[in-house]
């Protein structure tokens, strides 16, 4: 249990049983942000991607801590004014009109998606600064999902550039391009050399074609490993060159809030079956769906609970591994396999950390209409 920070312990030893909740470290967003502008060259900026938690809480934190919020829903630019956030940036490839009004009214910079979102953008007779998302041919990045050099939704086709340039329609002024190329890439020297090349490219790029660059939106895509500690390393980044007047804008999320969060749940019961030892958990996928949807084994600490008040006797294992799994009626709501345990019993509570960013916000919620966990910011 020495990798549970004091203040998390306490946090959930006051829960009331059966427990389950997140738990939010304001503190430790702060930290993992300020790390990050430590890292960064000059010229460059970094927003936080709303959509790894949106918890209003954590949200209003990385407002104050980085130079802005990247959103993606109308929901999510709502979240981002509401925070006082001194920039935004709108991404995302499916915009209604009624989000796209309300992105310029509320003073964000939209990264556009395609021709067709540029000509409804000007159809609502707005007149606005823009940068082109650019799916980019050829591999990019190394990471668990590639977003540009492969068919994607995201972006104009780098092949098609030159036409979607000619077609701006009047009253938009295109400043730079957004060029976020992959997810959860756990190189920093390879981050840092695409950030390089993107630079160049756009430099380029808006020299060929008349375009009075201002923005290089590199999107995000630092890494953590959530079967060890690794995670990205920043350091590489500040090797980068950013060419006077150009603002080199970087959008991490997982990155800035997974190591800020814990999810915890205890245990309703244990058993063995068929050879293998399950801990069944009051919590589950329902609430923190990413061990399911990318395949591997969350590590987890066991959190012990001494208090027995029942009239029976505790059910208990020792020296043996477990599965961690949840409350759902599917086979499927599996949290951890095989993971070694010296002790543990029903009532103590597993906590898995480096959660803090797709946890709750990309899990199906209502999937049997468990109660919700709590959330606990500290």
């Amino acid at each position: 249990m020495a990798d549970l920070p004091a203040p998390v312990a306490r946090a959930l030893r006051r829960l009331p049983a059966p427990a389950c909740a997140y738990v939010y470290s304001r503190p430790a967003l702060a930290a993992r942000a300020a790390t990050l502008r430590a890292a960064l060259p000059p010229g460059a900026s970094f927003l936080y991607a709303v959509k790894a938690n949106g918890h209003p809480e954590v949200v209003a934190a990385l407002a104050a801590a980085a130079d802005g919020l990247e959103v993606a829903s109308g929901g999510e630019l709502a979240l981002a004014v509401a925070a006082g956030a001194r920039r935004i940036v709108f991404g995302g490839p499916g915009k209604t009109d009624a989000e796209l009004a309300a992105a310029v009214r509320a003073g964000a910079l939209i990264n556009v998606e395609s021709v067709f979102e540029m000509r409804r953008l000007a159809g609502l007779g707005l007149s606005a600064d823009i940068c082109v998302r650019v799916n980019r041919a050829g591999a990019a990045l190394h990471g668990s999902h590639a977003m540009t050099g492969v068919p994607t939704p995201f972006g104009v086709d780098e092949s098609q550039l030159a036409d979607a340039l000619q077609a701006v329609p009047p009253g938009l002024r295109v400043i730079g391009f957004h060029l976020h190329a992959v997810s959860n890439n756990l190189d920093g020297g390879a981050h840092a050399a695409f950030l390089t090349e993107a630079v160049g490219w756009s430099l380029r790029t808006a020299q060929a074609y008349g375009i009075p660059l201002r923005v290089v939106n590199a999107g995000g895509g630092f890494g953590v490993d959530y079967e060890s500690a690794a995670a990205m390393d920043v350091t590489p980044l500040s090797r980068v060159t950013v060419p006077p007047g150009v603002d080199l804008v970087l959008e991490p999320g997982r990155w800035l809030a997974a190591d800020a969060g814990w999810y915890a749940a205890e245990v309703l019961d244990l058993k063995t079956t068929h050879g293998r030892t399950f801990a069944v958990l009051r919590g589950g996928t329902h609430h923190f769906r990413l061990p399911a949807a990318w395949g591997y084994s969350h590590p987890f600490t066991v959190l012990p609970v001494d208090d027995w008040d029942r009239p029976y006797p505790r059910p208990s294992v020792s020296d043996v591994a477990v599965d961690a799994v949840g409350e759902l009626c599917t086979p499927r709501d599996v949290l951890t396999r095989g993971r070694h345990v010296a002790r543990l019993r029903v009532g103590d509570r597993l906590v898995f950390a480096r959660t803090g960013a797709y946890g709750w916000d990309i899990s199906h919620h209502d999937f049997l209409r468990h109660d919700p966990p709590d959330f606990v910011i500290l």
